[in-house]
């Protein structure tokens, strides 16, 4: 089965490039364009997409909040899909440190690129987050994650009350994830087998409610289960995360 993209950008030229690029590629089908984060809510209910290219910045509803209407935020009664046929959304932006990009991820964004990726890069993320996972730009996670554990510290967070339905080798497993490191680099550390892994990831997720690898990194820092500067340098990549549970 194809992944079906929706390319949601202002501008007309942006949206031909990323749909010629993905176009190229036999399992991926773009099923329409939008220019605005309106008319993107409208194509998502009526074209149910697998991944949706969300421009953070556009004029009228912008990526943030057309994103939050998505995940069940405000006005959400606009969005015709149920919670299981939500798309996964990648933001787009041109700065790796868009102040946006943090509350993107906040609201339900499982991911970002910046709008200079490499053809073969954005191809490959949108096979990581159609197949589940995250996507967070290489050379921003570490920053991108010291940015919320920081936000958390200062806003003192109260303990997230699941976090104690997590047995201790699942803890173990969430802060090697939240580190940065690909289930067969946890397997290792954890001396178990790969499929193992795969196991305590799928039920850490559904323990705490989680839709991906992005929420589970902000979820092990709030729980102060690792802090910022033990994420390894240069692990987060993409064609790591494609091998992702």
């Amino acid at each position: 089965m194809s992944i079906r993209v929706l390319v949601v950008d202002d501008q007309a030229l942006v949206r031909t490039g990323f749909r010629m690029i993905l176009e190229t590629q036999a399992d991926i089908e773009v099923v329409g364009e939008a220019a605005d984060g309106s008319a993107a809510l409208d194509l998502a209910a009526a074209l149910t997409p697998d991944v949706v290219l969300m421009d953070i910045r556009m004029p009228g509803m912008d990526g943030i909040a057309a994103t939050r209407v998505l995940f069940g935020g405000e006005g959400s009664a606009r969005a015709a899909a149920s919670v299981t046929t939500r798309p996964r959304v990648i933001i787009l932006t041109t700065y790796d440190l868009d102040e946006y990009v943090f509350e993107a991820l906040e609201v339900g964004a499982s991911g970002f690129l910046l709008k200079d990726v490499r053809p073969e890069d954005l191809v490959q993320g949108v096979r990581v987050v159609a197949a589940g996972d995250a996507l967070l730009a290489p050379a921003v996670t570490g920053r991108l994650i010291a940015e919320f554990a920081g936000r958390a510290r200062r806003a003192t967070v109260a303990p997230d009350p699941r976090m104690g339905q997590l047995t201790p080798r699942e803890r173990e497993v969430l802060g090697l994830m939240a580190r940065g490191l690909s289930n067969s680099e946890i397997a290792g550390a954890a001396y178990v087998s790969e499929n193992t892994v795969k196991t305590h990831v799928a039920r850490i997720f559904d323990k705490l409610q989680l839709r991906d690898r992005a929420q589970a990194v902000i979820a092990a820092y709030e729980a102060g289960l690792v802090t910022p500067g033990s994420t390894p340098d240069a692990r987060s990549t993409v064609s790591r995360q494609a091998n992702q549970a």
